[in-house]
């Protein structure tokens, strides 16, 4: 409720004139990627070190999504050349919504702040990466990860 309420509110601001659309998402990415810094911190605190970007990966889609989601990634995909697929079937985020063709192109609005929590955990574990979401059926949607290499 207090995630739709935060787009609610960026949104409805940007329509009384205070911003612009592209920023509301922009900010939500970015409060997203805040939140996202400090509890991979908090959870990776008692975890011994990852041995690669699957490993750290896997974690993403195991702990922490099911401590932030309470429950685990659906489907994780890898092309092992830096970018990694995570599908979730029943995004709880979306589930609210109705699963008609008329909510799909308010979705990625409402996913903006998961990619950013996606973004900044990973950049806590010293991952630089660059996340999408996608949705072609509600309330199953897709993040796609770049690793940028540094």
């Amino acid at each position: 409720l207090l995630h739709n309420e935060m787009v609610a509110g960026l949104y409805r601001a940007a329509e009384q004139g205070e911003g612009e659309n592209g920023r509301c998402t922009t900010k939500l990415e970015s409060m997203g990627f805040r939140v996202g810094q400090g509890l991979i911190e908090r959870f990776t605190k008692d975890t011994a070190r990852f041995k690669d970007e699957l490993d750290i990966m896997k974690f993403i889609c195991k702990d922490f999504w099911t401590t932030v989601f309470k429950k685990q990634i659906d489907n994780l995909r890898t092309n092992h050349q830096g970018i990694y697929v995570l599908q979730d079937n029943k995004f709880r985020l979306l589930t609210q919504m109705s699963a008609g063709k008329q909510y799909l192109e308010h979705a990625p609005k409402y996913l903006a702040f998961t990619c950013g929590l996606i973004r900044g955990g990973l950049s806590n574990l010293g991952i630089k990466s660059i996340v999408t979401a996608e949705v072609s059926s509600m309330p199953a949607c897709k993040f796609q990860v770049m690793i940028q290499k540094m």
